[in-house]
């Protein structure tokens, strides 16, 4: 009889409940220790250097939420109203509390980061953040991001939105587009919405503006702009254009800059100011730049 039994899986089975009386006790244990476990400390972490809010602000939103905390039982602390709290902050993203069983209340919150900065047409002014989700500015910081006004009619409520304007979102794909390219990032300082709606782009560098339309195939636009900048500003100079339209996507159009009059020697007879000179490049010319 006892030659048919499979003592190894008897033993299995007797190391299990073994294992699952240990945890079980363990468990308890732990439970009779949080019950008994008061908060001795608060530790906050809010990675990056540059913030909009501090320690101070997230104790501010602890003590207004909860009350003091130091020395209160840890059971009797409700994590998830004090995470709720946090994440009702315009400038935080995530929130995310737990409690050790040292005593220690454990907070690390994630900030928004603003990717662009708009001002509209009726003054409002906000930032939109990298998830694309509109936010309110702050007196305490002021993060560089690219700035965008003109002919805007994005509105905001003053509190944490999605963006409701196909233009607001373009201005959105654009800043983004221009943030994660380190060329773009630095020479491109400003958007700017003209009045017939166009995105037009500000550069660091030249007397000119580039007139980018609309933000669809923003891929190739600018890489027929930083074509041009290569090829054709080198011969001419930053500043012997005025405009540059790369919104369409197999040419650039291109406006001279008016002469300075202040340099040219005039005959006595009066002249007729000269019409701005209009130049044009294919996309047969900007695909053999390349080359």
């Amino acid at each position: 009889m006892f030659k048919r039994i499979n003592w190894t899986r008897v033993f299995y089975l007797f190391a299990w409940l073994i294992s699952l009386g240990g945890l079980i006790v363990l468990m308890s244990f732990i439970g009779v220790k949080k019950d008994e476990a008061k908060c001795n400390d608060i530790k906050v972490i809010i990675p990056g250097i540059e913030s909009f809010i501090d320690r101070d602000e997230v104790d501010a939103i602890i003590t207004k939420t909860a009350g003091s905390l130091i020395g209160r039982k840890l059971n009797a602390v409700d994590i998830h109203k004090l995470e709720n709290a946090l994440k009702a902050n315009p400038y935080i993203q995530s929130a995310k509390v737990y409690a050790d069983m040292n005593g220690v209340i454990n907070i690390r919150v994630e900030q928004r980061e603003p990717v662009l900065r708009i001002l509209n047409v009726a003054g409002m002014d906000f930032y939109v953040d990298r998830a694309g989700l509109k936010m309110p500015v702050s007196a305490n910081f002021t993060p560089h991001v690219l700035v965008a006004n003109g002919f805007i009619l994005e509105g905001f409520t003053g509190k944490v939105d999605t963006l409701q304007t196909r233009l607001a979102k373009g201005l959105y794909q654009t800043a983004l587009f221009i943030k994660k390219d380190t060329l773009w990032n630095e020479q491109i300082e400003q958007l700017f919405v003209n009045d017939y709606r166009e995105i037009e782009l500000i550069p660091r560098v030249g007397n000119h503006k580039v007139v980018l339309g609309s933000a669809d195939s923003l891929e190739t636009k600018f890489k027929n702009l930083l074509v041009f900048y290569k090829k054709a500003m080198p011969h001419v100079g930053w500043d012997a254009y005025k405009t540059i339209n790369i919104k369409y996507t197999n040419q650039i159009v291109c406006v001279k800059s008016a002469v300075d009059s202040a340099l040219v020697v005039r005959a006595p007879q009066a002249k007729k100011p000269a019409a701005d000179t209009v130049e044009i490049i294919d996309q047969d010319t900007l695909t053999t730049a390349t080359h």
